[in-house]
């Protein structure tokens, strides 16, 4: 008989960061707050995305913003151009948020008048799968520079995101990037994920997400 204790850290703390998520969304859903979950390598073009779904929405419906990085508020200065309200979460080395760090960013945003509020998540394909932020959909940019093959190199970030985006698909004559492999490797993890292509430089695309976007919050909103 072994005379110390083993303790599953890692399943004990999923469990406890799943409650805590479901929690989250519950309170969301009362409030008619719609949360979407970004995530991404670094250099996919997040924040160009988000500024052109910003200047197309932001007539439409109360934007608000929260940019997580591990240092820097790059990224905020850039979404603070829009005009919406947006606030920067720095994770202190963290590479993930999980959904205590993305409720106390929400108490600082404040939702009482935000219709849509959007994460932009650490920049990976790893850590930011792995955590339930609480989010109403996860919403992933696959970029065509990073290759076609990231659905079998990452496959949990593949299997759980709503709606993904392959960005930059203007330069795609000038990458070899198999679009149509990539769309068929997400669909065996994924059957559900909706399939959008976009380019953030051109705005192509764009209306297609923020159509996906107005549908969603509606949904949200009604149920």
């Amino acid at each position: 008989m072994n005379d110390f204790r083993v303790l599953e850290i890692k399943q004990s703390v999923f469990k406890d960061n799943d409650h805590q998520a479901s929690l989250l969304r519950e309170e969301l859903k009362k409030e008619k707050t719609f949360l979407l979950n970004l995530m991404s390598s670094p250099g996919s073009g997040k924040t160009t995305t988000l500024t052109k779904i910003i200047d197309l929405l932001k007539e439409e419906m109360n934007i608000g913003v929260m940019e997580a990085d591990i240092d820097s508020d790059v990224d905020a200065h850039t979404i603070s151009k829009t005009g919406v309200k947006v606030i920067q979460l720095h994770t202190g080395g963290m590479c993930h948020l999980d959904a205590d760090m993305t409720k106390q960013g929400l108490q600082a945003l404040g939702t009482e008048e935000i219709d849509f509020a959007i994460l932009e998540n650490v920049g990976n394909l790893v850590c930011p799968a792995e955590f339930d932020t609480g989010a109403s959909k996860n919403a992933m940019i696959l970029s065509v520079p990073e290759g076609d093959d990231k659905p079998l190199k990452y496959p949990l970030m593949f299997s759980i995101v709503d709606v993904l985006l392959i960005n930059k698909i203007d330069v795609l004559e000038y990458f070899d990037f198999d679009l149509e492999a990539c769309k068929e490797r997400v669909k065996k993890l994924n059957p559900k994920a909706e399939i959008i292509t976009i380019s953030a430089r051109t705005g192509e695309g764009i209306e297609k997400f923020a159509d996906w976007i107005r549908r969603e919050v509606r949904d949200w909103n009604q149920y």
